[in-house]
């Protein structure tokens, strides 16, 4: 009588599930129009606390990957449990992505620039490697296996890499030469690929100090999937007759096959990929054989559990082509500079996964990566490296403080190698994140401490703060978008990064074709920090049965880096060597001459980039897909010594070597009924500036024959155009009959590096992506 609310006071639980299966949405945010907030928990429960009076309760449902929805409760007595389906997103006017905070976001929300390549962009092309693939990506660009994002990266042997390859959350770089394998990922396992560009070394540590390439595998369905790809092709003769060395045309190769099935508690999936590539280049071979998958298991009340492991295993047997003979021999090694290489690349991936009483995710990633450089007799004569790394990351929801992600990095390297020595590397960090939402406006901020000491030497990650220096190097992230309108977003970033030297680059000491390369071991680690401001718009086209989306995109970006690594020519004299020896001894310069990695460079890479994505069905059959992008890059040099710039071969411009201004790429394919067409293109303009060594003449022979009368005949940009065919026989099967290269260009990707005449590929394949 005295407190008459107390018999109509109740909790109602609210269900939201996906419309078509009937599975509970997990985190799904619900927004009561009276401003109170819930988070779905792992059932996909949502508990109100309301009296009689509070009906009808209104709100809207968000998630990520779904349509949101707008609900009504009506009062039902004593009825306590309502339900509310969302709809999952098929079209792409958002795509769901994972790299760019370590959690599920809408490519729309985002603070930084990034591009996804699907599983159909991936396969349709008949490109046998992950750098082959990105190459096709705006504001990327590939040098003979080094990726570099907006000019970050020039020409560096090899040996380390300022882009992070990330493959199911944890990094993927070798721990002898800290590069990427990318012949070794494997693509026919993958969902899509994230391109994330500009630093990101407060998510994922040492490397991503120029942007990062991340992919998950693809989660088996519970219907089961097989798909088969087959393709073959042969090279074309080159433009110039004079470059052809084969008697008959090389030819190339490759089969994989991939099946996943996933059950109510587990699930498993199984792939394997081989490849026969005789290449273009005399010696060139790529043969390689790979099999990888995963098994996964759910346990506990409500399947709140996953464990699982994935693993990969590749064995390859090739021929590294360095240099050529000469401009008319371009696909002719030089003497003494091919190597025949077999090796083995292994990844174990054991983790674990669960949710808390609190909805709490905890996930714990483990991985063991091997990988050895040999002969046919021994597989790790050159070098046998081991990385064991594991990760912990804690991640809350929160309805009124955000998103919070915290999490500990232990990553233990040994090298073992006859080029490097024997070396060990201990890297240990700890991160924290933190993203908050305000009606439209989107903030992050995060920060990182690393922790890195190789052999016995001094920790790389020492950090002064005022006169102490500790051993921990701090780097921080802040990040915000901004939904200006319904389909307009702006955003804005600053990020830090940090490289640490690899083995290779501090212990190298080789020579290949008469080029000597120096050991450096006081190599010290590279800094940057990435500024950019953006603006995205989502443009809808509507027909009465149709819908085809344009994403339009627009930045301006701003890089900048301390102790640049580069490999530079001089002379290197050894402290067992007196200063008053005698330096026209030619045996004493030809001992000490070379290359040696130097942190020679400070540099500012500045820039605009304008993108123009499609997707959809723009009038009745008629299905469009486009990825094209431009990139104005001024990558300047901010050492302004004499001696550092004396090795420019182009001493009236600051512009760093290996770089250019301009890169266009461009991809479209139209799909009409049963068939298809698709054309993709390429352009960079003129590499200004490379290391002078290889223009000049030495002991009155030219290091590289021909280099400096084939770049000042061909000192233009280049443009490389692909087209393709496509046929869908059913749902299932199509053929694809790919030209690659179709208007014969002949061009260098770095010096003494000629790239592939036009090609000619069929591929089958059987269970569309």
């Amino acid at each position: 009588m005295f407190f008459p609310w107390i018999a109509r006071a109740q909790e109602i639980t609210l269900e939201v599930k996906e419309k078509s299966s009937a599975e509970p949405i997990l985190q799904a945010r619900v927004v009561l129009f009276d401003s109170r907030k819930y988070v779905s928990d792992i059932s996909g429960i949502v508990r109100i606390k309301c009296t009689q009076d509070d009906f009808p309760i209104r709100g809207r449902i968000e998630a990520i990957g779904y349509y949101p929805e707008y609900f009504e409760l009506s009062y039902l007595g004593f009825e306590n449990k309502y339900s509310v389906t969302m709809r999952t997103i098929e079209l792409t006017t958002q795509n769901v992505v994972v790299s760019a905070s370590r959690s599920a976001q809408n490519i729309e929300d985002v603070p930084v620039s990034m591009e996804i390549l699907t599983q159909a962009q991936i396969t349709n092309k008949g490109l046998t490697s992950l750098d082959q693939i990105v190459d096709q990506s705006p504001g990327v660009f590939t040098m003979d296996g080094q990726v570099s994002i907006r000019g970050g990266g020039g020409y560096a042997y090899g040996a380390g890499s300022r882009v992070l390859l990330v493959w199911n959350g944890i990094p993927m770089m070798s721990p002898d030469i800290g590069d990427a394998k990318w012949n070794a990922v494997p693509t026919e396992q993958a969902d899509h690929i994230e391109i994330i560009k500009g630093a990101s070394s407060v998510l994922y540590g040492s490397g991503a100090l120029n942007g990062t390439i991340a992919m998950n595998e693809r989660e088996p369905s519970q219907q089961g999937d097989l798909r088969v790809r087959i393709q073959s092709g042969i090279f074309d003769q080159p433009k110039r007759s004079e470059l052809t060395w084969w008697n008959r045309a090389p030819i190339q190769n490759l089969a994989d096959v991939y099946i996943g099935k996933a059950y109510k508690r587990m699930g498993y999936s199984s792939a394997i990929h081989g490849m026969l590539n005789e290449g273009y280049k005399q010696g060139e071979k790529e043969n390689r054989l790979r099999m990888n998958g995963t098994y996964y298991l759910r346990f506990g009340s409500q399947n709140r559990a996953k464990t699982g492991v994935s693993y990969n295993f590749q064995y390859e047997d090739v021929g590294v082509f360095v240099l050529w003979k000469g401009a008319n021999q371009a696909l002719v090694p030089m003497d003494n500079t091919l190597s025949n290489q077999r090796s083995i690349r292994l990844n174990v991936d054991p983790y674990l996964m669960f949710f808390d009483r609190r909805s709490n995710k905890h996930h714990l990633r483990t991985r063991y990566y091997l990988v050895t450089t040999g002969s046919l007799g021994n597989l790790s004569s050159s070098s046998k490296a081991e990385m064991y790394y594991a990760d912990y990351q804690f991640s809350k929801k929160s309805t009124t403080r955000g998103d919070f992600t915290s999490g500990v990095t232990n990553n233990f390297n040994t090298v073992l190698s006859s080029v490097f020595g024997n070396h060990f590397a201990h890297n240990l960090a700890a991160y924290v994140k933190w993203d908050f939402k305000i009606k439209k406006l989107d903030l992050t901020a995060g920060t990182r401490l690393e922790y890195m000491k190789q052999d016995q030497k001094n920790p790389d990650s020492q950090y002064k703060i005022g006169g102490i220096t500790v051993p921990v190097y701090p780097i921080f992230r802040g990040a915000a978008h901004y939904q200006l309108f319904k389909l307009s977003h702006l955003r804005a970033s600053y990020g830090q990064g940090i490289r640490f030297p690899s083995v290779a680059e501090r212990f190298v000491s080789t020579s290949v074709g008469g080029l000597i390369i120096f050991n450096n071991p006081d190599l010290k680690p590279e800094t940057g920090w990435t500024g950019e401001f953006g603006w995205k718009q989502i443009i809808p086209i509507r027909t009465v049965q149709n819908l085809w989306t344009l994403h339009a995109d627009a930045s301006v970006f701003i890089n900048k880096y301390t102790n640049m690594t580069e490999f530079t020519f001089g002379l290197y004299i050894p402290d067992s060597i007196p200063l008053s020896a005698n330096p026209d001894d030619i045996g004493y310069l030809g001992n000490w001459v070379g290359f040696q990695a130097q942190n020679a460079e400070k540099a500012r890479i500045t820039g605009v980039e304008l993108s123009l994505n499609s997707q959809g069905k723009l009038y009745k059959d008629i299905e469009i897909q486009s990825l094209v992008g431009y990139t104005y890059m001024n990558p300047v040099s901010l050492n302004f010594d004499s001696i550092y710039r004396s090795t420019f071969s182009n001493s009236n411009t600051d512009m760093l070597k290996y770089r250019f201004r301009h890169l266009f790429k461009a991809d479209i394919q139209v799909g009409y009924k049963k068939y298809g067409f698709g054309i993709s293109g390429r352009y960079n303009s003129f590499m200004t500036n490379i290391d002078k060594i290889f223009e000049m003449t030495i002991f009155g022979q030219e290091l590289l024959p021909g280099l400096q009368a084939y770049r000042e005949q061909f000192n233009r940009g280049v443009f490389v155009c692909d087209v393709r065919f496509l046929y869908h026989f059913n749902e299932k099967i199509s053929a694809n009959f790919i030209i690659n290269n179709v208007f014969n260009a002949e061009y260098v990707s770095r010096p003494g590096d000629m790239q592939a005449p036009r090609s000619f590929l069929i591929q089958l394949r059987y269970g569309l992506p």
